[in-house]
């Protein structure tokens, strides 16, 4: 599946994206929220895969308002006092509302593409919390919502996504960790009562021994037993969600 490369209006400038179409009519969409390095070849590489499950995917660029940035080496980043001091100005000056109010324009891209039907998002590291914040905010549009080792998706921040369970009406699948500082265990018990208490259809499943970022090939910590675990959950939940 070839990239298209697009500019999305948001109401902050232009979002650069990544836009992969399978070869056949689309099923659905997908938007692929990037972890905390940025959109960069192994993402594409996950977005053509997801194509090639008959989706069409897109991979925002939610760093947008400060390009140019980077590139950063997702081995090293945050083991460098340098590229870490950059990386953490970049999330946390990258707010859930900003990306809320962008995820509006991410699905009306997708419709200008002639996708219409239900949307799936899936969320990695900090882009978890965003994928669920997106399904709260846009609950007509967007029928399932996964994450994988997202961070704080039950933390006590005001906007962290635990607390928009009740206006969730997406699937939710969460994949965590087996040891995340991000996402310690009293933070999963928060969120899966949150999800029950609002009566959404979710799972969370605990991926013992890998650890943060294990998802995502140029990752320190990539575990590719885990990944293709991952990959399984992922296409199966999106199947059975979305067609």
């Amino acid at each position: 599946m070839a990239r298209k490369g697009i500019e999305i209006e948001t109401k902050d400038g232009k979002a650069r994206a990544g836009l992969f179409q399978p070869a056949t009519t689309a099923r659905a969409g997908v938007i692929l929220y990037m972890d905390a390095f940025g959109p960069r070849p192994v993402l594409d590489g996950m977005a053509e895969r997801l194509a090639g499950q008959g989706y069409a995917v897109l991979v925002p660029d939610l760093f947008y308002r400060n390009a140019p940035y980077g590139p950063f080496d997702a081995k090293t980043a945050f083991a460098v006092e340098e590229t870490k001091t950059t990386l953490m100005a970049l999330v946390t000056g990258t707010t859930q509302e900003m990306t809320v109010r962008d995820s509006g324009a991410f699905l009306d891209a997708l419709s200008a593409e002639g996708i219409n039907k239900p949307i799936g998002v899936v969320g990695y590291c900090m882009g978890g919390a965003r994928a669920l914040n997106a399904a709260a905010n846009y609950p007509d549009r967007i029928a399932a919502a996964a994450s994988f080792h997202g961070g704080n998706l039950a933390s006590d921040a005001a906007d962290s996504p635990y607390r928009k369970a009740a206006s969730i009406k997406a699937r939710v699948y969460v994949g965590t960790a087996g040891v995340d500082r991000s996402f310690p265990p009293e933070q999963s018990a928060r969120l899966a009562e949150a999800l029950r208490v609002a009566e959404v259809d979710h799972v969370i499943e605990n991926y013992v021994g890998v650890g943060h970022g294990w998802c995502i090939k140029d990752h320190s910590v990539y575990d590719e037993t885990g990944a293709e675990r991952h990959w399984k959950r992922l296409t199966t939940f999106f199947k059975e969600t979305l067609g």
